[in-house]
């Protein structure tokens, strides 16, 4: 009885510490603007984007002009940022699944790799304030 009584009070410490832990904040609100560079089935792709509190935003251009907008969800690790995608385009092109990674490379600049599949593989080059 007595082992018992202590490992919920145990777990129901450890479930309270887990709750109550302060988690880590942003002390700006500023976006982390990027661009980048890509190839798709030999056609030179371009896009611009932007991050703030996890979400992102990107501007693309793909193959024949197909221009379009791709909303980003990152998961925030301390060096490396995974991020997946959902965008649509013109052009017949329709809807775009993306997905890549962000990884610091200073305390005011990050690089990153990713895949979309209208605008293909490319590489992006950002900047925090």
């Amino acid at each position: 009885m007595k082992t018992a009584t202590i490992f919920r009070k145990i777990i129901t410490s450890v479930g309270f510490l887990v709750l109550f832990t302060p988690q880590i904040t942003h002390a700006q609100l500023v976006p982390q603007p990027w661009v980048s560079v890509g190839s798709k089935d030999g056609d030179v792709t371009y896009s611009v984007g932007a991050r703030a509190l996890n979400w992102g935003a990107e501007l693309g251009i793909g193959p024949d002009s197909a221009t379009g907008v791709d909303v980003l969800k990152f998961i925030s690790l301390p060096v490396v940022s995974p991020y997946v995608g959902l965008g649509y385009y013109s052009e017949d092109k329709g809807l775009a699944v993306s997905g890549g990674v962000q990884v610091g490379a200073g305390d005011n600049l990050f690089l990153g790799a990713g895949y979309n599949s209208v605008r293909g593989i490319n590489g992006q080059l950002g900047v925090r304030f």
